[in-house]
């Protein structure tokens, strides 16, 4: 995410002067750390994550648009500043901050955030267990889950063969920056290509690992069909940010801005249609632990096309509303990307305590999001008033 990304300019010799902060993007960073508090808040009350006895079938709908877009999002926003950060520092010095700004964290959060998180869940089977003995059980027997901070050691994977491929030419992504500044006037094509490129890459994963998939080793895990996906989303972010980024497919003046709502008639389509395969998992297929590889590939076509034009909305509605005003977004961008770190346990532990209360699921739900970002926006800001904080958060 640009949270977690080092924004510079870039060493005038090799990448054209950018500018330092973007407020289109800044925001749409921060309106995804948000989407991540509401997917954690109402998992809980749906058909696919039924862990309190209360469920509200409309947060399914919001699950199925979130789980298909947000963190491959977060993975294109990310590469838009890599190649500028690698020529203005050097690949070595743009890793060793990387490792900074995300091994850090991933190590710090496997072995207090996420064990404090998931103990809420085993305090429900085993109340007798103690926090001590539920911590040396996770990091030493497992399951050693990850939960969202998965994405900080994926993440870095991607930066480091960004700096291989940087190291053998630092012109290695030129043809997708070539494809960004005709897509300044013709953003269609750039999505055209993007879709292609990502369908190739994610279609074979789906279909031959299926969907539920991941691959574990301790608090290091992923879903494998969706690495390749996560990878093209990354690199096409990176060969955006090239160079002028402020006049390919992301300018202001640019003709995506002007064509927002086309983006959305683009995404209903492929997203009725998912829903249209899942009915036919449920109801016709008898919803089966293996599905045929018909299915799996006609509902990755469908992930696709929206997960690419839902992500085009929301980069075109930034930059066409930059100049609205006052965001409440705005004095929340510097606190983003710790959000994102210190959020689970909080929203794990308010579902823990809401769990016994009879409340209809939208005010269980409402109740945990607001109190979740409430929480861990206020934590974020206390922990960044640590001497060196804001270096890492």
């Amino acid at each position: 995410m640009t949270s977690i990304s080092t924004v510079g300019h870039a060493d005038m010799a090799a990448v054209p002067k950018v500018k330092s902060r973007n407020l289109s993007l800044d925001r749409a960073r921060t309106f995804l750390t948000l989407v991540v508090l509401i997917h954690h808040a109402v998992i809980p009350y749906t058909y696919f994550g039924h862990t309190d006895p209360k469920s509200f079938f409309g947060f399914d709908m919001i699950i199925l648009a979130t789980d298909s877009f947000f963190m491959a999002m977060f993975f294109f926003l990310s590469g838009l500043f890599v190649w500028p950060g690698i020529a203005r520092k050097g690949p070595l010095n743009h890793l060793k901050d990387r490792l900074f700004r995300l091994g850090l964290p991933f190590v710090i959060c496997a072995f207090t955030v996420i064990p404090l998180a998931y103990y809420s869940f085993s305090l429900r089977q085993h109340p007798e267990i103690s926090f001590s003995e539920f911590w040396w059980k996770t990091i030493t027997v497992g399951p050693w889950p990850s939960g969202p901070i998965w994405f900080l050691w994926v993440l870095f994977s991607f930066d480091v063969i960004a700096c291989l491929l940087y190291r053998q030419s630092s012109h290695m992504l030129d043809p997708i920056n070539r494809l960004s500044l005709h897509g300044r006037r013709r953003p269609a094509v750039f999505f055209a290509v993007m879709l292609a490129v990502t369908a190739a890459f994610y279609i074979p994963g789906r279909v031959h690992f299926g969907a539920s998939n991941w691959f574990e080793f301790g608090p290091f895990s992923v879903q494998h069909g969706r690495v390749m996906l996560y990878a093209t989303y990354f690199f096409f972010g990176a060969g955006i940010g090239v160079q002028m980024m402020d006049r390919g497919l992301l300018a202001e003046d640019g003709r995506m801005a002007k064509v927002s709502w086309d983006w959305l008639m683009l995404a209903l389509v492929p997203y009725c249609l998912l829903w249209g395969l899942i009915f036919i998992k449920r109801e016709i297929l008898g919803n089966p632990p293996h599905l045929p590889d018909w299915y799996e590939a006609s509902y990755a076509i469908c992930f696709t096309l929206f997960s690419v034009a839902i992500m085009f909305l929301i980069l075109a509605y930034f930059l066409r509303f930059k100049h609205s005003g006052w965001s409440i977004l705005d004095p929340m961008q510097g606190d983003a990307y710790g959000m994102f770190l210190v959020h689970y346990p909080i929203a794990l532990w308010l579902q823990y305590w809401l769990f016994d209360y009879d409340l209809p699921a939208i005010v269980k739900a409402t109740i945990g999001f607001v109190l979740t970002v409430a929480f861990s926006w206020a934590l974020t800001r206390a922990l960044r008033q640590i001497p060196g904080a804001k270096r890492v958060l």
